[in-house]
């Protein structure tokens, strides 16, 4: 059986596309770095030394947006297309888990 097809990607433009990557990325790595995940210290340590570089690249991507003339974010576009990219999944882990016990 075939997983169900994703919704497609809405029109971006690169620079959006740029930055929908870039924060994606920087999401991965800060739930990587989370102390209330499990997890073991050389793997945040590397998700640290990682997020320099990936934090550079976002404010790259965003001032290459605003030299460009794309000065406002599209957000209910660019919401749809980190949910087509399981953002919602991605970011949950930079926050708190839940309680135990409810």
């Amino acid at each position: 059986m075939l997983p169900p097809e994703l919704p497609p990607l809405p029109a971006l433009t690169r620079a959006e596309a740029e930055l929908i990557d870039r924060y994606l990325e920087v999401v991965d790595l800060v739930g990587r770095i989370n102390p209330a995940r499990d997890g073991d210290t050389y793997r945040g340590l590397r998700a640290a030394q990682a997020l320099v570089g990936r934090a550079a690249e976002l404010r790259d991507a965003l001032a290459l947006m605003h030299r460009r003339g794309e000065t406002e974010l599209h957000s209910p576009t660019l919401a749809r297309a980190l949910r087509v990219l399981d953002g919602e999944r991605r970011a949950a882990r930079v926050t708190l888990p839940p309680r135990p016990g409810g």
